[in-house]
């Protein structure tokens, strides 16, 4: 009887530490689009330009995407339920920082170190699950949770977003996050089990750490900035030939060390790599979609912050209807791959709605059938994505997997942004002195975005048919392979 009650309390309590990985998970990715609402009031309130508004969320991205891998790193070596703490506590204290924040500098700065909060506490969240799930239709059920909060996020954030600007000010998008923070906190260290890390007896690749966390950042930084100096300047091949500089150097060290920060075994792992090429394709375009779509419904369509929030909400319950209800009958039934490839479709045809909308067209008639398909495309994507990249990943580098999957997102994220950002402030400018009226020439700027991600989606379907293939044999997929706890 003892050993009962005790398996029912353990089986309690690793729900409820899904639920409070699940809300750090998503307070981090609500915060990386919840400011965009609130971009025309911080701009009106900080008298920001217009590129260096681009950085409220570039600024997050860059040290979100770029200190993933040595924080997925840190949590195999320290203990994963250490390093999700820490992740939590500073980000936090930098959203504090935001919320009172009085300057552009001081707002830049502290999305910043967000940034690093996000990287920290997020690096970790996919090992942690996998550790407190091992029985194959718990894990999928965990997994599929998880997904539904990285991918509905976005769109919630636009929502909280939205509301808080409308009825209070900008800076509360910030402050929301200091009592969910504590709550995540306190409930993590009560319900999240203790793991021992590998432990670093055998020394700390500090380099290593130091190369591949500053090429990634750089590489951000270069294209985020690419966009105020030309893609072909001085500026931008210089960055790019120094990135390129430390990643080989990285490779090289990484090759001679016993206890490197990136064993490079890791990138023989086809299906974790090939499906990261994949999801980064996928990312490029759906933040350009969240970025460019919300300034479509405002500034286009005249929606208010809070109406601009509701509107992406059918995508949200698409998503999280799509992911519970029809992915898991179709990864039963064909498999990861050919579930993933209709997904796929689902969100390019979306972008291209959003391409034909024009500026006399309704939200009806338009932007919700866009995102209605990219709802469901986004539920039939991104599980079998996850399913395929950790089907091959040995338990020791579960978290390494983890921050390289998060990284193939929010780089890509950082990157596609900064580029369609360069891009539609262009072409506005082109049709603008062309004569175009100021919306036409915003909207033509919107389309060309739509339209080029819409091709990146094509490319992601490509590349997914020829490259990717299911787990041979499925009690190694993220449902069911084991790491240890």
């Amino acid at each position: 009887m003892p050993s009962i009650i005790t398996n029912v309390q353990g089986d309690r309590r690793r729900w409820l530490a899904l639920v409070v990985v699940c809300l750090a998970q998503l307070m981090v990715v609500l915060d990386a689009t919840i400011v965009t609402v609130a971009l025309p009031a911080i701009q009106h309130d900080l008298h920001m330009s217009q590129a260096h508004l681009t950085w409220i969320v570039n600024a997050y991205l860059i040290t979100f995407g770029g200190l993933l891998l040595l924080a997925g790193r840190l949590g195999d070596l320290l203990g994963r339920r250490t390093v999700f703490l820490a992740g939590i506590a500073a980000f936090t204290a930098a959203s504090a920082l935001c919320a009172v924040a009085e300057s552009s500098g001081m707002l830049i700065v502290a999305r910043l170190l967000q940034g690093v909060g996000a990287a920290v506490c997020s690096s970790v969240v996919l090992a942690i699950v996998a550790s407190e799930f091992r029985e194959p239709t718990e894990r999928a059920k965990a997994m599929s949770m998880y997904m539904i909060v990285s991918l509905s996020g976005g769109s919630i954030g636009l929502l909280v977003g939205g509301a808080l600007v409308q009825a209070l000010d900008w800076h509360w998008i910030f402050a929301v996050n200091l009592p969910i923070g504590l709550v995540a906190f306190v409930a993590a260290r009560a319900l999240v089990s203790r793991d021992r890390g590998l432990g670093l007896g055998q020394g700390v690749d500090v380099l290593g750490s130091l190369l591949v966390t500053g090429a990634v950042m750089l590489l951000a930084y270069t294209i985020v900035t690419a966009s105020e100096h030309g893609w072909l300047s001085v500026h931008t091949l210089g960055l790019g030939a120094v990135v390129a500089g430390m990643l080989a150097a990285f490779l090289v060290l990484e090759s001679r060390l016993e206890n490197p920060i990136m064993p490079l075994r890791i990138l023989r792992l086809r299906s974790l790599i090939d499906s990261s090429i994949v999801r980064g394709l996928v990312y490029a375009g759906m933040y350009s979609m969240f970025f460019f779509g919300a300034l479509n419904l405002q500034r286009i369509l005249g929606l208010s912050a809070l109406a601009t929030g509701a509107a992406f909400l059918p995508m949200t319950l698409t998503v999280a209807t799509s992911s519970l209800v029809l992915t898991p009958r179709l990864l039963a039934r064909f498999g990861p791959k050919r579930t993933l490839i209709p997904g796929l479709a689902l969100i390019a045809a979306g972008l291209v709605v959003l391409t034909q909308s024009g500026q006399d067209a309704t939200y009806v008639s338009g932007p919700l059938i866009a995102f209605l398909l990219f709802g469901v495309g986004a539920g039939l994507t991104f599980v079998p994505l996850l399913t395929i990249a950790m089907s091959e990943v040995p338990p020791a580098d579960a978290g390494l997997a983890s921050g390289i999957v998060n990284v193939s997102m929010q780089v890509s994220a950082a990157i596609g942004l900064a580029a369609m950002g360069s891009i539609a402030t262009s072409r506005t400018s082109d049709l603008t002195a062309r004569g175009d009226g100021p919306l036409q020439a915003l909207l033509g700027g919107y389309h060309l975005v739509f339209g080029l991600s819409a091709i990146l989606l094509v490319g992601a379907i490509l590349l997914a048919v020829t490259l990717l293939r299911s787990p041979s044999r499925p009690e190694r997929s993220p449902a069911t392979a084991s790491v240890p706890a």
